[in-house]
């Protein structure tokens, strides 16, 4: 079975509105936490993902850094953005 990250919890982090940066804290249903940086200009676009290291990677079991989070990026931003994460995020 291939792993599918799915969002449980997205928290705003840092923002810099004048520059449109945002940096958020995902936690994702299987207990992974990642931080995840994004732009808006004039669109969201994710910049950079990386997973917080407090359990083993879920794709390569490592415990120390790993760019597996990468492969997901994309996968990511489209649920971001189709359930309205960021918005909720900032909201907050």
């Amino acid at each position: 079975m291939s792993y599918r990250p799915r969002i449980a919890d997205l928290e705003l982090a840092s923002g810099n509105e004048k520059d449109g940066l945002y940096e958020f804290k995902m936690k994702l249903v299987d207990g992974t936490k990642c931080r995840i940086f994004y732009s808006r200009s004039p669109e969201w676009k994710l910049t950079h993902i990386s997973r917080l290291q407090k359990t083993p990677c879920p794709v390569c079991r490592k415990d120390f850094i790993c760019k597996c989070m990468d492969q997901w990026a994309t996968d990511l931003h489209q649920q971001m953005i189709d359930d309205q994460w960021i918005e909720k995020a900032i909201a907050e």
